[in-house]
């Protein structure tokens, strides 16, 4: 076994784990701290050789006393109770990424801290625009027509939801685009989108925006306080950021509506 210690968003991460597994962790899951962190947030051990090939986002959660546990075709995560400590065995690099995010969204939530929305951001002028939307909704298209706008994601957003606001930070959860923006952003707005062949922006009521933002958050856990949680989080965010409902072609033109 091998150790490294990662940054993720403001929360620092003691991984274990085989040198290949950890050379794989270390490109995707930058920037590795310079040096060791006696007090870290999170204590992560990585196993290789579970299960088989990816076959569909079905996670069985499982509860005992003193341990959850979240089991995939591809990967099993057998975690502490406050989610500060994790086992993860995984088949390949995609498993350990969704097991990851799986892991991390449960420890977000469970602290209060934030949530991983299903979206690409880009900034403008400083501030953090999240394009939020199941597969195929476009977000990786809306990712690339922001060019040269930075991005902070392409397929998962962190996002701090705290009294004195909300800020993105930039997410290793990626699908295609590598991340051009590495400093924490204050959230502007957030755009659920729909393709069409014209341009055109309306703003969501909050109780319309919480309930389209729900299944956009990555969770798997169906415990009533968990989405407890879930809730009073959604709530605070669409309470202090506006949400509207994005209707775009391809092409960059839509950022004249949101500029």
């Amino acid at each position: 076994m091998n150790t490294i210690f990662v940054k993720m968003a403001a929360h620092s991460l003691r991984i274990s784990a085989d040198w290949n597994t950890l050379e794989g962790l270390a490109a995707q899951f930058l920037p590795v701290l310079k040096r060791k962190e006696e007090d870290v947030d999170i204590q992560l051990t990585v196993l290789p050789g579970y299960g088989t090939v990816f076959q569909n986002f079905d996670v069985q959660v499982g509860k005992e006393p003193n341990k959850i546990t979240f089991k995939r075709a591809d990967y099993l995560i057998e975690s502490s109770p406050d989610y500060t400590s994790a086992t993860i065995q995984v088949h390949d690099q995609l498993a350990l990424k969704h097991a990851l995010m799986n892991f991390y969204s449960s420890f977000i939530v469970y602290h209060n801290w934030g949530l991983l929305i299903h979206s690409s951001c880009a900034i403008q002028n400083g501030r953090a625009h999240i394009f939020a939307g199941h597969s195929g909704a476009g977000k990786s298209t809306a990712a690339r027509l922001s060019e040269p706008r930075a991005l902070l994601s392409d397929e998962a957003t962190i996002v701090k939801i705290a009294a004195d606001g909300m800020v993105v930070f930039d997410s290793p959860f990626r699908s295609e685009l590598q991340s051009t923006y590495q400093q924490p952003a204050p959230l502007a707005g957030i755009q659920l989108l729909h393709q069409s062949e014209r341009n055109r922006l309306e703003r969501m009521g909050g109780p319309d925006a919480l309930v389209a933002l729900m299944d956009k958050v990555f969770y798997w856990n169906d415990d009533p306080a968990e989405t407890h949680r879930i809730m009073g989080l959604l709530r605070n965010l669409v309470e202090k950021v506006p949400v509207y409902e994005l209707y775009f072609r391809k092409d960059p033109t839509f950022w004249e509506l949101i500029s």
